[in-house]
């Protein structure tokens, strides 16, 4: 059993690092976003730098993410778990805290070092006003090297996270080369939307406040095989 999240996302985007790999869906907004492998793969690879070289995180250091299912969250959640840190979503204190711009209020209670704001941004521009306290995230994280090398051996939730991960694609009958269209409102674990497809070696379409009348055709626009109601 995979016990490497950052391993799986390698394999998982090592036969095609140029196919679509994470799409993104926002009904509300109105945004698209589509990220290949290696796109993402870079994004991954800069927040782990950041971490590591601008937050000084070491493997085992809890981060914080108040974060909605987003592709910029995807990015968050896999350069964690590539630089060896531990990914926890209630207060506790921790050493970095990656945070919504609408959590700041609640991201405010929790003890940390380095806090990162996102304003999860269609196009990933930079914010116009920085929240007191923060750091804008895709201001810091462009700065940053664009490859990074994993540690060998995983987190200590990965072998759990994976384990999650594995028997979802399972149950979902996911396989290599499989699109699985994901209501992130409805799933909002990242178990579900991100590392599912990831340890199946399919891509994902998620998709937040979805309008019924849109998503109804989105299977046949985006070629999904599998559906996440």
């Amino acid at each position: 059993m995979a016990d490497n999240i950052a391993r799986v996302f390698a394999d998982a985007i090592a036969p095609d690092p140029a196919r679509p790999l994470l799409t993104w869906y926002d009904d509300a907004t109105g945004e698209r976003t589509e990220l290949s492998g290696a796109t993402l793969a870079n994004w991954v690879a800069k927040t782990a730098n950041l971490l590591v070289d601008e937050a000084g995180a070491a493997p085992g250091d809890p981060v914080g993410v108040l974060l909605p299912p987003h592709w910029q969250t995807a990015a968050v959640l896999l350069g964690c778990w590539s630089a060896k840190t531990t990914v926890v979503d209630r207060p506790t204190p921790v050493d970095v805290l990656f945070t919504a711009v609408d959590r700041v209020d609640e991201a405010a209670r929790w003890p940390a070092g380095e806090r990162y704001a996102l304003a999860l941004d269609p196009f990933a521009l930079p914010m116009r006003q920085v929240p007191p306290g923060c750091a804008d995230f895709v201001g810091a994280v462009r700065g940053h090297g664009d490859h990074f090398t994993p540690y060998p051996s995983g987190g200590e939730a990965d072998a759990a996270l994976l384990a999650r991960a594995q028997a979802r694609a399972a149950e979902l009958g996911l396989r290599a080369g499989d699109r699985l269209l994901v209501d992130v409102t409805r799933h909002p674990d990242p178990v579900d939307w991100l590392l599912a497809p990831l340890t199946a070696g399919a891509s994902v379409v998620p998709c937040a406040h979805p309008d019924p009348t849109r998503h109804a055709h989105r299977a046949t626009t985006e070629k999904t095989t599998h559906t996440l109601p």
